[in-house]
């Protein structure tokens, strides 16, 4: 797929070719939310948010929650969701990320990330930490499964864990990155839970 544009990733909803979507929320987030490491609730933003599997859940937590993605079918299945299970403190736009500075700045205490990191243009990644940093209040935090598998070729992109560190670590202090051991068969070995935090 070398076509990242809002119309090609419609297409791939529309035709049913979403390999990404698990149809659930991501066994990680599951259990870091029955944790005792469970972040308390707050505003949270989810990027890339597809079928709403993780936003629904994060909402169901207790967070109030914002889910972006610019393929229309993905937020209108996403809005399905939220309706049928009656969840009101949720909503979900669609909107291309890298629109989101100016509307958004310091407006979110969390920004939620799992299989957007690696589904966007590897040069975009640096711009991709600036936004979060920009939206997420002083001290916010940003709780991801990053997906760093290390096939060539993508959509999902590949990315070695250290790279992950490098993007963040000059503007994000490292409260949790670990290989999470709670992936789903064919992702186990490729996925590393982190939540890292605006530093001061």
């Amino acid at each position: 797929m070398s076509d990242l544009s809002s119309t090609a990733w419609e297409q791939r909803y529309q035709t049913g070719d979403a390999p990404w979507d698990l149809g659930f929320p991501a066994p990680p987030f599951v259990n870091l939310l029955l944790s005792s490491e469970a972040p308390k609730t707050g505003r949270i933003a989810v990027f890339g948010c597809g079928g709403g599997h993780d936003a629904l859940l994060f909402a169901e937590a207790g967070f109030e929650v914002v889910g972006f993605d610019f393929a229309q079918t993905a937020i209108d299945r996403a809005n399905a969701k939220a309706h049928a299970r009656e969840i009101t403190s949720i909503q979900f736009l669609k909107r291309d990320i890298f629109d989101l500075e100016a509307e958004f700045a310091n407006g979110f205490d969390y920004v939620l990330e799992h299989t957007c990191f690696c589904a966007i243009d590897p040069e975009l990644r640096s711009r991709y930490v600036q936004l979060i940093h920009t939206i997420l209040k002083p001290q916010g935090q940003l709780i991801a499964i990053f997906y760093a598998h290390g096939r060539s070729g993508g959509p999902p992109f590949g990315v070695k864990p250290q790279e992950i560190l490098d993007y963040f670590e000059p503007q994000f202090d490292r409260i949790l990155f670990q290989p999470a051991t709670d992936s789903i068969d064919k992702r186990k070995g490729d996925e590393y839970l982190a939540i890292f935090q605006v530093r001061k």
